[in-house]
């Protein structure tokens, strides 16, 4: 069967799209890709994640999206650039996570295989 999907790109609120792209860039590596008067595109290591401008923090607070990676040294690198990020822990369903919660509530799960 051929292979009709390429990739996923999660499409997160932002109440602040330059507080966004600062937070992102300065504590968790991306860089800036793309950005327009309502949405922004950060990319890192040939992931991408999108942000359009919401003005409810509530729905910032409620999205989430699950990224595949080596948390460890994730945890490493966001810790050394102030990101304030507990260590990686194996959960129940086997795998090894690490979370981030963006300035504006939007939580990152960094998952990989324990």
């Amino acid at each position: 069967m051929a292979a009709y999907i390429h990739s996923t790109v999660p499409v997160l609120p932002s109440l602040d799209l330059q507080q966004t792209a600062d937070f992102y860039t300065g504590k968790l590596g991306f860089r800036e890709a793309g950005r327009y008067p309502d949405y922004a595109i950060l990319s890192r290591d040939g992931c991408e994640i999108h942000f359009w401008l919401c003005d409810d923090r509530h729905i910032a607070e409620n999205s989430s999206c699950y990224i595949r990676a080596n948390t460890e040294k994730l945890y490493e690198e966001f810790a050394s650039n102030g990101a304030n990020v507990k260590a990686p822990v194996v959960q129940p369903w086997g795998m090894k996570e690490l979370y981030v919660i963006d300035p504006h509530g939007n939580l990152l799960k960094f998952g990989e295989s324990a």
